[in-house]
């Protein structure tokens, strides 16, 4: 009965959260809702990365490379087709010629984010501590450059546009809310639990018969998928991409959200993703000049630095993050 409980606090209270953003951005003006939306995706963003990161507890760089991935696939493969060739000459004629609906879009997205992450993972899940967070740096690097330079998949360095804008409250609840519950049966799971033996005691781990290259592996490659899922909710949020909205400032804040909320549980990284989001959304909001019964005008490039002093301070005073490292219990009055 216990473990019931705990597994319905653990995937319930999340869900809730992210069903209550849901339901607060159908209150407000639409200026306000895309905060809320925005909100939503990193969740899923941050819950993605968890994924690999909190149950393994090798620091990756490289998950906003899925996003990416998921982004411009799911964008390509659902410009209309009449606009195609204007809006991607160079495209090969496989893309160019075929598009796709809202939801088959999402699938695409989820499929290349776990290919791509699958195949980088097979050399690089045998790396641990800083060479694997250099070699996953040079995934997002390597990515990075390739979206931008390679016209015949995308847009290259102009902006992929005229993306139908599907995300509205109830896909961005959902998509949040299927990430969410993927993450959870995957911590809860039997390779997720050899993970996290792993991330424990690597050699203790694989002493007792646990393939630690396979299980990393495995997590790199749901991560992966997870991300470009995202990435897919992501481009049909905005309605235009650019390679450069997928690549530094976004690992840098999506790793902000979750080194916040706390890296080793699922709760860490919803809470964190939501309270960052809220965070940045003000400080965004400042820059531009707000008053809130105080007048706030501050300068541009003021929120990346107030974020990056949070997670610097949140490092130091509390290195499990706001959530402890621990999911959502009865209290142990309660329990007992």
């Amino acid at each position: 009965m216990r473990r019931l409980v705990d597994a319905t606090l653990q995937l319930g209270v999340p869900a809730a959260a992210v069903v209550a953003v849901g339901i607060g951005s159908t209150f407000v003006e639409r200026s306000t809702e895309i905060y809320f939306l925005n909100a939503l995706v990193s969740v899923a963003i941050v819950v993605a990365i968890y994924v690999f990161v909190g149950n393994s507890g090798v620091l990756s760089f490289g998950q906003i490379s899925f996003v990416a991935v998921g982004a411009f696939a799911a964008g390509v493969m659902t410009v209309p087709l009449e606009s195609k060739t204007g809006v991607l000459p160079d495209i090969y004629p496989l893309l160019r010629d075929h598009t796709i609906g809202n939801v088959p879009s999402l699938l695409l997205a989820a499929a290349a984010g776990g290919v791509f992450a699958f195949l980088v993972g097979l050399p690089l899940m045998r790396l641990s501590g800083l060479a694997a967070g250099i070699a996953t740096f040079a995934v997002l690097e390597i990515t990075h450059n390739l979206l931008r330079e390679w016209t015949k998949i995308g847009p290259g360095a102009t902006t992929l546009s005229i993306v139908p804008e599907t995300t509205d409250a109830a896909q961005a609840t959902g998509g949040a809310l299927v990430v969410i519950a993927v993450a959870f049966l995957y911590q809860r799971s039997r390779p997720g639990r050899l993970l996290r033996a792993s991330r424990e005691d690597a050699a203790a781990a694989q002493g007792v018969g646990v393939n630690v290259h396979r299980e990393r592996l495995r997590a790199f490659t749901v991560s992966g998928a997870l991300a470009g899922f995202a990435g897919g909710l992501l481009v049909h949020l905005l309605g235009s991409i650019t390679t450069e909205q997928v690549y530094l400032e976004l690992t840098f804040l999506t790793l902000a959200m979750l080194v916040v909320g706390g890296i080793t549980s699922l709760w860490g990284a919803v809470l964190g993703a939501l309270v960052v989001s809220a965070l940045d959304a003000f400080l965004s909001e400042a820059e531009q000049g707000v008053d809130v019964g105080l007048a706030f005008d501050l300068p541009q490039g003021t929120r990346l630095i107030f974020l990056g002093a949070i997670m610097a301070l949140v490092l130091i005073l509390r290195p499990s993050g706001i959530a402890g490292g621990r999911e959502v219990a009865l209290p142990r009055r309660i329990a007992r």
